[in-house]
């Protein structure tokens, strides 16, 4: 039986970059969780708030994509601590946390024409006052789905590996006319 994670993480999914604007961020351990009717935190995630919002830190984060569904990112390795934490925190709540880091990669947009590169393929305002720090939301890059979340200084672009090469592609091409 294939060892997926190790596979994933060993095939590379992303080129490496353009200077700055856009770049392949480090592994990471990801979760899809749904859950209803909760509020607050649980297993280091703040799973308050509103919809399409993101808690935490660039690298830690819990974005809330559905009324009952977030994405739960944080550095690689720390997985299984966090499931075990959130597992143990929603004891006796139906829930669903499923592991998607083989799944998923991410890429970090930045720089002072991120929201315009993005923008490029993506039909929403990203601007600082319709989106600003704090905010995620699941949506088209071209013809790719994707989640944008904004914390820190830049995006963060999640994608599923197969759709990788076309959204590091279309980026890295459109990030072109701004380097």
């Amino acid at each position: 039986m294939l060892d997926t994670p190790t596979i994933a993480r060993r095939t590379p999914a992303l080129p490496a970059g353009t200077g700055g604007i856009v770049s392949p961020l480090p592994p990471a351990d990801r979760f899809v969780l749904r859950l209803r009717g909760f509020s607050g935190t649980a297993g280091g995630f703040d799973l308050s708030g509103a919809l399409n919002t993101a808690h935490g830190t660039p690298e830690h984060f819990a974005a809330r994509l559905g009324p009952d569904e977030w994405l739960l990112v944080l550095p690689e390795g720390e997985g299984a601590a966090a499931q075990a934490a959130l597992e143990a925190a929603l004891a006796g709540r139906f829930f669903s946390l499923v592991a998607v880091g083989h799944r998923n990669v991410g890429i970090a947009v930045t720089g002072p024409h991120a929201a315009d590169v993005l923008n490029a393929g993506i039909a929403l305002d990203l601007s600082d006052a319709a989106f600003p720090e704090g905010s995620a939301t699941r949506t088209l890059l071209g013809k790719a789905d994707v989640v944008v979340v904004r914390l820190g200084t830049g995006f963060r672009v999640e994608c599923w590996r197969s759709f990788a090469p076309y959204v590091s592609g279309f980026l890295t091409e459109v990030a072109q006319e701004f380097a």
